[in-house]
């Protein structure tokens, strides 16, 4: 068993990753949320080839090598993710897996931290919600369209019906 927090990255995260999948599994919870890694932070990722901090990446002065050594750094987030992924897939569940049980919901504050720009939002929405989520669709909204309304979604797809969510302007079409 491991003794504190894995120096590591890469294993602390997917350490996490594991307690999360076993909490669900066991029924512990139905819900987790995980901040992978602090925008603001000078932490570097070696891991992915990339010495550059991530934070110092993300003001790319729309330097095209900068812009690349940025995508690199979150394609090696994602693959992260995938770890999570595989594992709710592998897990049994029901008549199914975990993941297809699961909402996962993964992204960004950010859509251009060289403007510190809010719109758009990269995310990535996961899983089958039970039958609830049609998967392999990429979904585009109007611009300035609140992350609320994602979230409003995504509550009713949980069973939980609310009219408004935050500063939601009405539910996105998930």
């Amino acid at each position: 068993a491991p003794i504190g927090i894995p120096a590591d990255f890469e294993d602390h995260i997917k350490l996490m990753f594991d307690l999360q999948v076993l909490a669900w599994q066991a029924d512990v919870t139905r819900v987790a949320t995980m901040l992978m890694a602090k925008e603001l932070s000078g932490a570097t990722y070696s891991k992915s080839g990339v010495r550059d901090a991530f934070h110092t990446l993300s003001h790319h002065s729309n330097q095209k090598e900068n812009m690349d050594r940025f995508a690199v750094l979150n394609r090696y987030h994602i693959t992260i993710l995938t770890y999570l992924l595989d594992k709710l897939k592998n897990t049994p569940d029901g008549d199914g897996n975990l993941l297809d049980h699961s909402i996962v919901l993964y992204g960004s504050a950010m859509g251009d931290g060289n403007q510190h720009n809010h719109d758009p939002l990269p995310v990535v929405l996961v899983g089958g919600a039970s039958g609830k989520l049609k998967g392999g669709r990429h979904l585009r909204n109007a611009p300035k369209t609140t992350m609320s309304n994602l979230l409003l979604a995504v509550l009713d797809k949980l069973d939980i019906h609310q009219e408004k969510f935050g500063d939601s302007t009405g539910m996105m079409s998930i």
